[in-house]
């Protein structure tokens, strides 16, 4: 699938940071998204859209989803920026926190689901768009 916000010169830290993952992003890849677990869909980790690197994303419905760990919780005004600039290039952002992935693992798999049902009503339609 061709993403015009692809960005190719962040290719090599992308693939630094797929092999240094944390231990959240590992449990999400490995239970919920990786293969086509979810519903079907093709998520792709560490991937660099625009100027930011994403921890997943759903090219298809246009959804990515951010874990957040520590460190997060002082960054929110650097994250809201950076959810706002990804909104504009017409992606959802879900942010999860690495506690809950760890603590509740069931729970975030309930919320992605949904997510990813709505995300189906809103893109599915038109899905031809962005292939």
């Amino acid at each position: 699938m061709k993403d015009s916000h692809y960005n190719n010169k962040l290719k090599d830290f992308a693939r630094a940071l797929r092999n240094d993952s944390t231990n959240g992003e590992i449990i999400l890849w490995k239970e919920a998204l990786r293969a086509s677990k979810m519903y079907g869909y093709q998520f792709n980790r560490q991937f660099a859209i625009d100027n930011y690197i994403v921890d997943f994303v759903c090219r298809k419905l246009r959804l990515i989803i951010e874990v957040d760990g520590y460190s997060h919780q002082f960054k929110t005004g650097k994250d809201k920026l950076r959810d706002n600039n990804l909104k504009q290039l017409g992606y959802q952002v879900l942010r999860i926190d690495e506690y809950d992935i760890k603590k509740d693992l069931n729970n975030v798999i309930r919320v992605i689901e949904t997510i990813v049902e709505e995300r189906e009503n809103i893109i599915a339609p038109n899905s031809n768009n962005f292939e």
